[in-house]
């Protein structure tokens, strides 16, 4: 079985992926290592965090960072959720939001596999579009999973589907199974 090591130190996200890559054979752990939270586009903080988790725990990790881009918000808040999150949550998202008719949006996910032994970065990525709800869905999930519905699956916000479906079509399940196929690759190639 191959095992990777991710970092971070949320234990539903350690959940949600072990899910994502158990049918693949691959086990995943949780780092003792501190995640470097810089500010910038998530492709940026989720190959810098990588990079110095790896240095520091001298083996393979893997980081991943999510952005919430709203498009009449102009991508906010984007790479910043996490804080905007906190300082908003889900009600101040709406509130701003409030008589906007164009709700599209985009959950993005990067993750950045980094072996600094082997001088080794690959990062992958995932997307998925939707819209965000008038309305605050069941309170569960992460983040904004509550108020983000993607198209398609009937409307239902994230925070509504059970792990399994929501792993199927999200951002962070389409970037790990990308993740996947280059480890099962890696090894296969010896």
């Amino acid at each position: 079985m191959i095992s990777i090591t991710l970092v971070t130190g949320n234990k539903r996200k350690l959940a949600e992926v072990a899910a994502i890559m158990e049918p693949y054979g691959i086990k995943v752990t949780m780092a003792k290592a501190v995640k470097f939270e810089a500010q910038g586009e998530i492709d940026f903080v989720s190959s810098l965090a990588a990079q110095l988790a790896s240095m520091e725990l001298l083996a393979p990790v893997v980081v991943d960072d999510s952005g919430l881009y709203v498009d009449s918000l102009n991508g906010f808040p984007g790479p910043y959720s996490s804080y905007a999150f906190d300082k908003l949550g889900n009600k101040g998202l709406l509130k701003l939001m409030d008589g906007v008719p164009d709700r599209k949006a985009v959950f993005r996910c990067v993750v950045t596999y980094a072996d600094v032994i082997t001088d080794e970065i690959k990062s992958f990525e995932g997307q998925i579009t939707g819209y965000i709800r008038s309305d605050i869905g069941k309170e569960d999930g992460f983040g904004f999973d509550p108020i983000f519905s993607p198209f398609g699956p009937g409307g239902k916000a994230f925070s509504e589907m059970d792990v399994a479906q929501k792993n199927e079509i999200s951002h962070r399940g389409i970037a790990f199974r990308k993740l996947a196929v280059f480890l099962l690759n890696k090894i296969a190639q010896g």
